[in-house]
């Protein structure tokens, strides 16, 4: 949650825990982030396990997830320790893939239905957790109080072979707060990872909600705050 990812650019070394869980099946890391957090497929995608040298962020996952699981499409936990997290693989490729690259529109369309899913299928009367961390105690009113992603920026929704929304992943921030704590950072991260391709309309459009531009400002200005406070930037 709010830091830098992107593609290994060069070898990962592959921690012994991977390497026992894998068990003999190839493994091939698939994200890195710039505090040394890592996420290999095993097995070409059939189990994913995820590092971190920052425990509490995956141990805040797996609950999440578990939860979440019995309403909307989110990878299965399969097990869990210190530093580390495995779980089934969920069919799809994040809209971050080069696989989506030229093609924004696609992109932003199922991150908008896939959020649209999300915010309607998670039952907020039922949701154990509290607000996402970066959320202020004292947001405004809320438009929409739905179950958020927390984390929703554009890598962390899957795509279908189709273009279609295929699932969601990351989700340790998940947590009850406007809609638009989700919108306003789905919108923004399109700019980041489409540069020069406007399609911030195409995803509101496909969630069926028009702009709201005191509500996208506000939260990510909360966005931003909280992101400094941390010393590394959002994404």
């Amino acid at each position: 949650m709010l830091r830098s990812v992107s593609f290994p650019t060069g070898p990962v070394p592959v921690p012994d825990v991977v390497a026992r869980i894998a068990d003999g099946r190839t493994v091939r890391a698939v994200w890195v982030n710039e505090l040394g957090g890592t996420t290999f497929a095993i097995d070409s995608g059939a189990e994913y396990v995820k590092t971190d040298a920052l425990s509490s962020v995956l141990a805040a996952e797996v609950p999440r997830l578990r939860w979440a699981g019995s309403f909307a499409p989110v990878p299965r936990v399969l097990a869990s320790g210190p530093g580390w997290l495995h779980t089934a693989g969920l069919a799809g490729r994040s809209a971050v893939d080069r696989r989506w690259t030229d093609e924004p529109r696609v992109a932003a369309r199922a991150i908008g239905v896939g959020l649209r899913r999300l915010h309607d299928a998670l039952p907020v009367a039922d949701c154990p957790f509290g607000r996402p961390t970066w959320v202020p105690a004292d947001a405004p009113a809320a438009d929409r109080t739905v179950v958020c992603h927390g984390d929703a920026c554009a890598p962390n929704t899957l795509l279908a072979d189709d273009g279609g929304f295929a699932g969601h992943v990351d989700l340790g921030d998940l947590g009850v707060a406007d809609r638009w704590a989700d919108l306003a950072i789905a919108t923004l991260s399109l700019g980041w990872n489409f540069p020069g391709d406007d399609v911030a309309g195409v995803l509101l459009d496909a969630y069926g909600v028009a702009p709201d531009a005191d509500r996208i400002a506000y939260y990510r200005w909360a966005w931003d705050a909280f992101d400094e406070g941390l010393g590394a930037p959002a994404g």
